[in-house]
């Protein structure tokens, strides 16, 4: 019998929480596994360690994580429900022997969908029209349209590719950059991180699907967005640290940038101080682009269930995060 011991957050949105019932229906989905495994689960840390001390598996987004082994010996596997863990980065704390995965691929339906959205708000002057109105100025604003523009995804992982055919799907050209190149579904052609500087002028739209990591904060900086040309828009769907805002919103400011769609930030919520309220040409989004509402919890309890058949049966687990490279 496998132990599973699930950690949701008060604080967190229902969108993410892994409830009994949620899980009661997930459990029908996968009988078989099910009644293999038996589950706790709770809020915050109420009986965290109660729990832990004889769990074999945590699903969680966050964790004490000072004492670990000792505080949960048996322990073999941990589930982040998120894609990204820059938030237990470095990944010292890990017991030996413990494999940690994420939620890669839960987000790319919705992802792709969000991304198709800003690019066609982005190529149609959304954000400059947007701007208009609130002065009630009627200021007419001709645009072509997107047919055989170029896409350049920085990260092309499972929500960038899901961006990619979204955007081939409506004749654009899509480009991927990405740590270690190779054939992507959805892309025309893929890149080093090493080519982006030689790729950057030639993207009519820049949509950033990369991990937060040392090596990627920022990945856009200030040099980088300068050799974006003025027409050109950029989408941030991963996370505020890959992109330099300061740089970005002073480019906007010039006009040296067409637009921008921002849906993460740091701190997050964004604060009402904040000066990226006010910077023109700019749409702002609560960091929603990639969460469906109706099926995150689902597709993320299909994922932990598919993992558990596979602790089971003794075989690699999916979405292992790489400790070295942080995802």
């Amino acid at each position: 019998m496998i132990r599973l011991h699930i950690k949701n957050n008060r604080d967190g949105q229902d969108v993410f929480r892994m409830t009994p019932e949620r899980y009661r229906d997930a459990a029908e989905r996968h009988p078989e596994i099910a009644a293999q495994v038996e589950a706790t689960i709770d809020f915050d840390l109420d009986n965290f360690d109660k729990s832990m001390a004889t769990a074999d598996a945590l699903v969680t987004w966050d964790l004490p994580t000072a004492g670990l082994t000792e505080r949960a010996p048996r322990l073999r596997w941990i589930h982040i429900i998120g894609a990204g863990i820059e938030h237990l980065l470095p990944l010292d704390w890990l017991p030996a022997g413990v494999v940690l995965t994420n939620n890669r691929g839960v987000h790319a339906e919705k992802a792709g969908q969000y991304g198709l959205m800003a690019l066609l708000l982005l190529n149609n002057a959304l954000p400059r029209l947007v701007g208009e109105q609130r002065r009630r100025r009627y200021v007419e604003c001709f645009t072509s349209a997107i047919t055989g523009k170029v896409l350049l995804v920085v990260g092309a992982g499972a929500m960038g590719s899901a961006v990619a055919r979204q955007a081939r799907g409506i004749g654009m050209r899509t480009v991927g950059v990405r740590r270690t190149p190779r054939r992507t579904p959805g892309f025309d052609e893929v890149h080093p991180v090493e080519a982006l500087e030689r790729l950057l002028p030639t993207a009519d739209f820049v949509v950033v699907t990369a991990p937060a990591t040392p090596d990627t904060t920022p990945l856009i900086d200030a040099r980088r967005l300068a050799l974006l040309r003025p027409e050109a828009g950029l989408v941030n769907m991963s996370r505020a640290a890959v992109v330099d805002y300061d740089a970005l919103a002073d480019a906007l400011r010039r006009g040296a940038l067409a637009g921008a769609v921002l849906d993460v930030f740091d701190p997050e919520p964004l604060p009402e101080t904040s000066p990226l309220w006010d910077v023109p040409n700019l749409i702002i989004t609560p960091h929603m682009s990639s969460d469906d509402a109706l099926t995150y919890a689902p597709r993320t309890l299909d994922l932990v269930f598919a993992n558990l058949g596979r602790l089971i049966a003794g075989k690699p687990l999916r979405n292992r995060v790489d400790p070295g490279r942080g995802y």
